[in-house]
């Protein structure tokens, strides 16, 4: 999905699969959550991800959470 693809107005969880560049909805929702917090990403904020992880991301410090690493202050 891009940044120009109508997303359907659905609560709830959705299922993405994380592409290079973009992602592919699976199931419809508004939200996905983050994999290192727990914190709701709406589809229309959601920045971050890893593809060979298939996992979202809220902030970039939450990508460092979840390789392990302890983000500086």
């Amino acid at each position: 999905m891009n940044r120009f693809e109508r997303r359907p107005v659905i609560d709830g969880e959705a299922v993405l699969e994380y592409l290079d560049g973009e992602f592919r909805v699976v199931r419809h929702g508004a939200f996905v959550r983050c994999a290192a917090t727990g914190e709701q990403i709406p589809l229309e904020d959601l920045r971050y991800w890893s593809v060979d992880r298939q996992e979202a991301y809220a902030t970039p410090e939450a990508v460092l959470i979840s390789m392990g690493v302890t983000p500086r202050p």
